[in-house]
């Protein structure tokens, strides 16, 4: 394609595009790129995390020192966990460690793993101590036009609940959260919901304690990478994305079973209004055995002001 050509829709390139909007008044064109080859919109605010360091417990950050010369040996053990965690997120979740969290031998990103008890989590967070990464103090809210994304691989399917998205809490559960958007897929309802399939992805929304479930059409394979897109609109609804594909969004309530979805561009319900949310992914044990999920990275951007 030779010369410049203006588009008012969205245009698809094999190599690079330039960002543009067009002034509804005056027909201004203004290139809004940011970056070199990065499609980024100059009135929007991002953040990208790749895992350059493993995600740690929130302890391996906060530990005190001891000013006593008999713990020299500890505080510089300390002081070398504290230099190789990774200073946006932390790792947390029952009976999770700092170790289960590793990077992938195999492939980008890294490697949560849980314990070995029924009910164990592996789960990553930004870290929520004040003013320890923008991640967290940069709020997420309903009303920002936030965009998240991520990118994971299943490891072996036998039973688990493994959950991605933007919560209020850690907890995997639908009930918890009054308002949420999350990514999720279960074995089974053993301490979980009673969905109509266990076998596919689950979208599930909460606006001010109201529930929606879609069950996407997408069975969960062993070993395969799903790249997760949640897009939220100036209005506070939702459109969904897997591995580049959109798909309807329910307007059904409920708290259990999941109405199906196909392909498609219907969004959610609005949200509730000013309701602030946090990324978490994560992965926990159905049964006495250890469950592991790749997490290749994350990103995360809203409007620079609302």
């Amino acid at each position: 394609m030779g010369g410049t050509t203006t588009y008012s829709g969205k245009l698809r390139s094999q190599t690079s595009v330039n960002l543009v909007s067009k002034d509804a008044t005056t027909g201004l064109i203004q290139d809004r790129t940011l970056g070199g080859d990065a499609v980024n919109d100059t009135r929007r605010y991002y953040l990208y995390e790749s895992f350059l360091q493993r995600p740690a417990l929130n302890a391996v950050i906060n530990t005190a020192f001891s000013n006593a010369d008999a713990t020299n040996a500890a505080n510089t053990a300390i002081r070398l966990a504290e230099k190789v965690a990774n200073r946006n997120f932390e790792a947390l979740g029952t009976n999770m460690t700092t170790a289960l969290c590793t990077f992938n031998a195999t492939s980008a990103g890294i490697v949560l793993t849980t314990a070995t008890a029924d009910q164990d989590q592996a789960i990553i967070a930004p870290h929520l101590d004040t003013n320890q990464t923008a991640w967290q103090v940069t709020e997420w809210g309903t009303e920002n036009q936030v965009e998240w994304e991520c990118s994971i691989n299943t490891n072996a399917i036998d039973n688990q609940k493994l959950w991605a998205g933007l919560k209020l809490t850690n907890d995997q559960l639908v009930a918890t959260d009054a308002d949420q958007a999350y990514f999720k897929f279960q074995t089974d309802a053993t301490n979980s919901e009673a969905f109509t399939d266990f076998t596919v992805w689950h979208f599930i929304y909460s606006a001010g304690g109201t529930d929606y479930i879609s069950a996407l059409p997408i069975t969960v394979e062993a070993n395969t990478i799903y790249h997760f897109r949640i897009s939220i609109d100036s209005d506070r609804k939702i459109s969904i994305f897997v591995n580049g594909v959109q798909y309807n969004v329910t307007s059904t309530s409920g708290s259990t079973g999941g109405t199906a979805v196909s392909s498609g561009t219907t969004k959610s319900l609005a949200l509730t209004d000013d309701v602030d949310l946090i990324p978490y992914i994560g992965i926990e044990a159905g049964a006495a055995a250890a469950e592991a999920v790749d997490v290749h990275y994350q990103w995360i951007s809203r409007v620079i002001f609302e």
